[in-house]
């Protein structure tokens, strides 16, 4: 599981900061790369700006992605993701504090892989961040790469 790496997409450095965490005390070690804004994604996954020369064939394993961010909105990261044939099954989470029932349709809508709500609550946002790492990394099937 170790050579799978997680893209972190959280404008707030305290909450990547926490999930870092999370992940690390529910035994998951993997890299993680955040990124802390939907420019900076999309820089990372296509190999432009600061990651320019960057392997885009290396895909992370998940996409922690939040839907309010900084120049480039999740919905909008996660549109182009899906737009693009190399990415295009790239499995996204997208993480918000808003249950927001439009925000969930939206999110599934163009593509979302899963919707969670971050807990508020210290434990419990550790045991999803734990919950979502091992699933994605240690259970799930990596779909075949395009590109």
């Amino acid at each position: 599981m170790s050579e799978k790496t997680i893209l972190l997409v959280e404008d707030n450095a305290s909450d990547a900061e926490l999930a870092e965490r999370a992940l690390k005390k529910a035994g998951i070690h993997n890299e993680v790369v955040v990124a802390a804004d939907g420019q900076e994604a999309l820089d990372y996954l296509f190999g432009m700006g600061g990651h320019e020369g960057r392997d885009t064939s290396d895909l992370p394993a998940v996409t922690l992605l939040d839907v309010k961010l900084p120049k480039v909105s999740g919905f909008d990261v996660l549109r182009t993701i899906r737009a693009e044939s190399c990415t295009q099954r790239l499995p996204v989470v997208m993480l918000s504090s808003s249950a927001e029932a439009q925000d969930v349709a939206v999110g599934y809508d163009l593509g979302a892989n899963s919707y969670l709500r971050k807990p508020i609550d210290y434990q419990e946002f550790v045991q999803m961040i734990g919950d979502v790492g091992w699933y994605w990394l240690g259970l799930n099937e990596r779909p075949p790469r395009r590109c």
